[in-house]
């Protein structure tokens, strides 16, 4: 299961969803879908810009969970 950790990178920035939306030219719709996980896909792009904005890498945004781990 891949979770999205976008909500935290920004809250680490002190970057609200407009600000993030205006600076990477995402609408803040489509990145509202991405920060809750509901996205199907992400375009690497996109995450490039998102990661360039934030200062962040992939790993900071994305992570891997095994969902038969407790």
């Amino acid at each position: 299961m891949i979770i999205v950790n976008l909500d935290v990178m920004m809250a680490k920035r002190k970057m609200s969803l407009n600000e993030l939306s205006e600076r990477v030219g995402i609408t803040p719709a489509n990145l509202s879908i991405l920060k809750t996980g509901k996205a199907k896909a992400v375009r690497f792009s996109t995450l490039d810009i998102i990661c360039r904005v934030l200062d962040c890498t992939p790993g900071d945004i994305l992570e891997y969970r095994d969902e038969n781990e407790k």
